[in-house]
């Protein structure tokens, strides 16, 4: 058996136990309301996440360090 909740007069409801976490709710056709725990990402991981090919040479990258270029150094104007 599940917990009763009630919505607040603002629409609000508190989930026992859950402070700080984020959700993605979404409301089935039957009223029924679904949480799907969530986390936010940047949009660089979001690309990363995405894209096999870059996955693949990153992973490339960390097995075999001693083909790592350096950066070129940054100049900085005053």
């Amino acid at each position: 058996m599940g917990t009763m909740i009630e919505l607040d007069g603002r629409s609000r409801v508190t989930l026992p136990g859950k402070a700080g976490r984020r959700y993605l709710v979404h409301e089935e056709a039957d009223g029924v309301l679904v949480l799907e725990p969530a986390v936010v990402i940047s949009e660089a991981e979001q690309r990363y996440l995405a894209d096999p090919a870059l996955q693949a040479g990153v992973e490339y990258a960390r097995k075999h360090p001693e083909e790592a270029r350096p950066r070129p150094e940054r100049t900085t104007t005053s």
